[in-house]
């Protein structure tokens, strides 16, 4: 890779640091420059053959015939020497190029590459040869800071993590993908010092000792964490107004510390079943159930479709021929009658927004889906790619939005979409199961906008703000903000209860319960790695064809996962929160208290204050609507 740096643009030096490779950057320059006239006379060389037209070889008789004497003396050797010149040189020129990728290239678009440059010991010596900033959360104190450096007993400084394993997936460790502390601090490729600066012994670029201020509120992060404390999942804690990220956590999590050693770190990667280093707010893929009507309740909003009305009845919703029967949780005893889009959100009717989906149709969703950041693709096998989405991210550098890159959530709208394909899509099962934690908190964000806008998140808190997406008007922001309301404050709503002590602390709060089933493999129970049986296939005749190890299914005990997605308060939101609990059963029992939990303790850090907490007045009925109207909320101004 040394021999590339003269093609690498020169950057600002703030700190100087000192490079033990003057000799090799010298060897560099004259291997580089000695190449380069290689290059440089075959070309001549290959252009003045040319110049010289046909060789004949004195001995050859005048008198035969033209195409014979081209093919005698010197001129067939020639011929041949220059082709072997030219392939010479196309060779030197795609080795050239194979370089230039992954010298300018890969570090932005090949993932494997992301994955192994920690063990660039290059990259490492630099990165290492000054101490590292200071990390501070969103209060600025030196008190709160949650990456610092102290003194042993014996006067040896080292990195301390005061919320290791609260903030280990966040940062990162040296192995592995890079995490935000290797993209705050880690020398990245376009940093590195050309060759020719290395040998004139001029600075090498190195924001190291820089301290940073993160977004991140470390008493929300510790009570994220506490809350999650012996289960699977993930929480993440956004301001809508800002894009700022209060809180993110997964469980189970790992130390920093401990990951020092080798193989801890391979015991943990192992572990296929609680997956410790994978961030699941950021990478793991879960079906949202009933959360992801919000997206199809913000969709038909966009297409005017908001005061269409369905039918929940005993017999069930048949979207197509053929097709299974959709019935509400509670089967068929569960019967909501003839209702409007607030009370099908509030209640959670299956049927109605199973209905809502056909209604729509793909390009409609699509349409909501992109404006929401939700990846949509014709196909199945290109929803499955799972790329990740660094572009969401409102950051200072490509280092720190790869870092923190989500994988895309997805759902498939193309041609062979059926409607049955639909109704399942309008209530979060089927083709909509691709969701992150992180993507559906931003599609809580987008509705908690006062603006109706889909902020980018940030982390670093000097940012300032930027907007992903305008993703609908103020007003209509405000209505799905009142609907969201009557989830945690309406006679019906499905978190009524966990959320009574919110309301009583003088908060008012919109959600969304969702619950979801999913066939798991089996694990070994004291390694965490996948179960497999071996499978042989035989022809009629008894021969073996082909032998493979299956992935065992726990097709008999489905994990059942619940959400919460939640907004507080929803005067003007200072949060918007998505949870999953894997294996938590009904997201009103296992998500929402936790989400109930987090707005007590913002109450408590003084996120709300100033904010009108007056409860909203009952709107007027649907247009249309038979049923006598439900007290609700009404939608906020």
């Amino acid at each position: 890779m040394l021999l590339l740096f003269l093609l690498q643009a020169a950057t600002p030096t703030p700190t100087i640091v000192n490079v033990p490779e003057k000799t090799p950057a010298l060897l560099t320059l004259v291997y580089l420059g000695g190449f380069l006239v290689i290059i440089l006379l075959l070309l001549v060389s290959l252009f003045i053959n040319r110049r010289r037209g046909v060789t004949v070889a004195a001995a050859v008789p005048d008198d035969l015939p033209q195409e014979v004497r081209r093919r005698l003396g010197s001129t067939s050797t020639n011929r041949g020497l220059r082709g072997l010149r030219w392939i010479f040189v196309m060779l030197a020129l795609t080795v050239f190029g194979f370089h230039v990728y992954w010298t300018h290239y890969a570090p932005e678009s090949n993932e494997k590459f992301q994955e192994l440059s920690y063990k660039d010991l290059r990259n490492r010596r630099l990165s290492e040869s000054t101490l590292r900033g200071w990390i501070l959360d969103r209060s600025g104190k030196l008190d709160n800071a949650l990456a610092l450096y102290r003194r042993d007993a014996g006067g040896n400084i080292y990195r301390d993590y005061p919320m290791d394993q609260a903030m280990a997936q966040i940062f990162g460790s040296d192995r592995g993908d890079p995490g935000l502390e290797r993209a705050l601090f880690g020398v990245q490729s376009g940093a590195l010092p050309e060759a020719l600066e290395v040998v004139k012994g001029q600075a090498v670029a190195s924001n190291g000792n820089k301290d940073v201020r993160l977004t991140i509120d470390r008493d929300l992060q510790q009570t994220a964490m506490d809350q999650l404390k012996g289960k699977h999942g993930a929480v993440v804690v956004l301001n809508p107004q800002t894009g700022e990220l209060l809180a993110m956590y997964s469980e189970p999590s790992y130390s920093l510390k401990q990951v020092d050693d080798e193989t801890t770190w391979i015991k943990l990667e192992a572990n296929q079943r609680d997956r410790p280093l994978v961030s699941r707010a950021l990478g793991a893929y879960y079906i949202p159930g009933s959360t992801f009507k919000t997206v199809t309740m913000t969709a038909a909003f966009l297409a005017g479709e908001q005061n269409t009305e369905f039918t929940c009845s005993g017999g069930g919703y048949y979207a197509a021929p053929g097709a299974n029967v959709i019935f509400d949780d509670g089967g068929a005893g569960e019967v909501h009658g003839h209702i409007g889009i607030a009370e099908a959100y509030e209640v959670s009717c299956n049927q109605y927004f199973a209905q809502m989906g056909v209604k729509l149709g793909p390009e409609r969703l699509k349409h909501a889906a992109q404006l929401l950041g939700i990846g949509t693709y014709d196909t199945p096998a290109e929803a499955l790619r799972g790329r990740r989405e660094p572009e969401l991210w409102n950051a200072s550098s490509d280092a720190v939005k790869r870092a923190l890159a989500p994988r895309e959530a997805t759902i498939v709208t193309g041609k062979q979409v059926t409607r049955y394909d639909l109704a399942l899509m309008g209530y979060g099962q089927g083709y909509a199961g691709q969701m992150t934690p992180f993507q559906m908190a931003l599609a809580a964000s987008a509705i908690a906008n006062m603006d109706g806008r889909l902020m980018k998140p940030k982390i670093e808190f000097d940012r300032a703000p930027e907007m992903f997406q305008q993703v609908m008007p103020p007003q209509t922001a405000a209505t799905l903000r009142g609907i969201m309301g009557l989830v945690t404050g309406g006679p019906s709503g499905t978190a009524r209860g966990v959320f009574a002590p919110v309301k009583a602390a003088g908060i008012n709060t919109g959600g969304k319960t969702g619950t979801a089933q999913k066939i798991e493999p089996v694990y070994d129970p004291k390694t965490g790695e996948v179960k497999t049986r071996h499978r042989v296939e035989k022809d009629n005749k008894g021969n073996i064809i082909r032998e493979y190890e299956e992935t065992m299914m726990d097709e008999e005990h489905p994990r059942i996962d619940g959400w919460f997605l939640c907004i507080a308060p929803l005067e003007r939101p200072q949060l918007a929160i998505a949870i999953i609990v894997e294996g938590g059963g009904y997201g009103s029992k296992s998500a929402a208290p936790i989400a109930a939990a987090l707005v007590l303790k913002a109450k408590d850090l003084g996120y709300f204050k100033g904010v009108n907490a007056n409860p909203p007045a009952p709107p007027p009925a649907q247009p249309g609507s038979q049923r006598q109207p439900r007290a609700r909320a009404t939608p906020l101004q």
